[in-house]
């Protein structure tokens, strides 16, 4: 179907290509990615626009002992496609096919696992680094937007490798349109004057024939002031004070340009950064006119651009969150949100648009959004930071020395909590509630549906010492009539019994309790035993009132949680009971011991044991042992 990407199967067989043939490969590039996506939904728009940063790449560099390390990986689906992976593309983000991200163990092109952001440059620096003390001769390139050069371990990683003079070339692939105005003639003659190898071979001699003199200070300064000059415009100051050669910047679309710049760098050695302007989206017009829906817009109509929306009537966590965060603060004046560069993912933008002043939206910062919350609430406000609970992991540290340790009344609302459907192992939200379950002075509340998701909002409102955490799954709710609730105040948060039964007791946390009541309820339609159902609403402190109730009335528990099994209620209901001497059996049913691979939500429920089906034959199969 298409020209020249049918030919393609590795980057070897782009190495002939003219530089007409590399445009027209682009192109039918992009066309392949729209058609899969359009049924198959991935990140779109930034794969969209570093095309031609890609395809140059493999182009100018031997892959794969040359490496290429991708930040995130949301630009990465050219880089599949290009190496031996197109026709397994079509089937990207589904059960056993593969990964919407690179991942070491897929493919020997990808050098680096990623699904997190601001990895690329420590990663890449690392390489390098073992490449020079092993005396082998590969090239590192990083690839890194300008919305991951945001997050702290990047500038981390930039101070580290600019001051080693480690062999490095990290291109930072900017796709902030507002930035398109500065390509021009002064800058294209500055890149032209920078890469040109007749210069800087001129440069190297005289830099070296000074030796270690006061003279050769005085040309290094003046040298950093003159350059600093030329590029200052362009962003450069920053990677040059950091010890890194600047160039650029080039149209990151335009792969002409980008292949005789990358020809030129790839031949210098030394800590560089090539500055690649591009369009998100480029190529595809819906994507290029809304980028940020078109990110990951699901299924479309790639004809027309037309998407392909169902009519749902139960609402998103998210816009619960949004909606009831955006409520509470038309009664608090204290209360103010913080998202680390989630605000439409995470529904904060309804505070950001009617309150703006109240809204605090820091970049792709999870250290910093926590630890900024806490000097919120030491002024006085009422902080809700808002992070994706896979996310959270990176705020480990801040979220027990700045906020726990200090008593500090922050509410953390971890979004994406349990698993996660498509995005597979790097963004799994499983490990929160054992990894903040250690944590002294935290309160951690899972509700099960919307209405719980408002009450447990309103209810860390009401606690002023000490953080909370509440945590709630991506996708849809359960159907409740959250928004004519009212919120209880004033009153314990304890557990709650949802069903009655004698013979097995089950005790959960999180939306997985309701997939135990429809158990319970079919297990009284077969006549297998009747169990009883509790949601005991919170991990910590526990409802040991409750524990010790069931620990007289029932033989056999089981916990259920989507988070993973080590660390978590099922742990927490062991230890309680444990110390009681409870003579019981206790089965725990959660995520297991492993990553979980990119699935359906559903799929990997199901392959957990924690959908309706695994959890009524388990119970049944329990309730006919002794």
């Amino acid at each position: 179907m298409y020209d020249l990407l049918d030919k393609v199967n590795s980057p070897a067989d782009i190495k002939g290509f003219s530089k007409d043939e590399l445009k027209r490969l682009c192109a039918e590039i992009r066309d392949y990615m729209v058609q899969c996506c359009s049924r198959n939904p991935g990140h779109l728009a930034s794969s969209l626009g570093a095309v031609e940063i890609i395809t140059a790449l493999h182009y100018v560099y031997d892959t794969p002992e040359d490496k290429i390390v991708f930040d995130v990986g949301h630009q990465a689906y050219a880089h599949k496609i290009l190496t031996g992976r197109r026709e397994a593309f079509t089937d990207i983000r589904t059960k056993g096919g593969l990964s919407g991200f690179p991942k070491r163990q897929e493919s020997p092109y990808d050098c680096f696992g990623v699904g997190h952001s601001s990895t690329s440059i420590s990663a890449a620096f690392g390489i390098a680094e073992a490449v020079r003390m092993q005396g082998r001769n590969e090239k590192v390139v990083a690839v890194i937007g300008d919305g991951a050069l945001t997050g702290g371990l990047a500038f981390e990683g930039i101070n580290n490798a600019g001051a080693s003079k480690s062999d490095l070339l990290i291109i930072l692939n900017d796709n902030n349109q507002s930035i398109d105005g500065n390509i021009g003639g002064l800058h294209n003659h500055l890149l032209r004057m920078t890469t040109n190898p007749a210069f800087n071979r001129m440069k190297e001699k005289v830099w070296n024939s000074m030796g270690e003199t006061s003279a050769r200070s005085f040309f290094q300064r003046w040298s950093r002031s003159f350059k600093s000059w030329l590029v200052k415009r362009s962003g450069g100051d920053l990677f040059e004070s950091l010890g890194f050669r600047y160039f650029g910047p080039v149209d990151g679309n335009n792969i002409v340009q980008l292949t005789e710049t990358l020809e030129k760098l790839r031949k210098m050695n030394g800590p560089r950064v090539l500055h690649c302007i591009t369009r998100k989206g480029k190529g595809y017009a819906p994507a290029e006119a809304d980028p940020t829906t078109w990110h990951a817009p699901g299924r479309f109509n790639p004809e027309t651009g037309e998407r392909i929306k169902q009519n749902y009537e139960v609402d998103r966590y998210q816009d619960v969150f949004g909606e009831v965060l955006l409520e509470l603060a038309r009664k608090d004046s204290r209360v103010v949100g913080i998202t680390p560069a989630m605000a439409s993912g995470c529904g904060m933008s309804l505070l950001a648009k009617e309150m703006p002043e109240r809204f605090f939206d820091v970049g792709i910062e999870e250290e910093h959004a926590v630890t900024f919350a806490a000097g919120l609430a030491v002024g006085g406000m009422r902080p809700f930071c808002n992070l994706y609970s896979a996310f959270s992991q990176r705020a480990y540290d801040q979220i027990i020395h700045d906020v726990a340790l200090q008593k500090l009344p922050v509410v953390l609302c971890f979004d994406r909590a349990g698993l996660v459907g498509e995005d597979g192992a790097t963004h799994q939200g499983a490990f929160d509630l054992a990894a903040y379950r250690s944590i002294p002075e935290i309160r951690i509340i899972v509700p099960r549906n919307e209405v719980e998701l408002k009450n447990a909002m309103y209810a860390a409102l009401e606690q002023e010492d000490g953080p909370i955490i509440i945590r709630y799954p991506r996708g849809r709710g359960e159907g409740t009539g959250w928004r004519s609730f009212e919120p209880i105040t004033g009153k314990p948060y304890g557990a709650e019994k949802l069903a009655e039964g004698q013979d097995i007791a089950v005790l959960g946390i999180g939306p997985a309790v309701n997939r135990a009541v429809e158990a319970s309820d079919r297990m009284k339609g077969l006549g297998c035993g009747s169990v009883a159902v509790y949601d005991m609403r919170q991990l910590k402190p526990i409802d040991t009132e409750t524990l010790d109730t069931i620990a007289k009335e029932f033989r056999k528990i089981v916990t259920v949680e989507d988070g993973t099994l080590k660390g978590g209620l099922f742990s927490a209901v062991c230890e309680y009971l444990g110390e009681k001497e409870f003579d019981g059996r206790i089965k725990g049913v959660g995520i297991p011991d492993k990553f979980i691979a990119h699935a359906s939500q559903k799929q990997q429920q199901a392959d957990c044991g924690l959908d309706t089906d695994s959890l009524t034959k388990l119970l049944q199969n329990l309730s006919q042992k002794e």
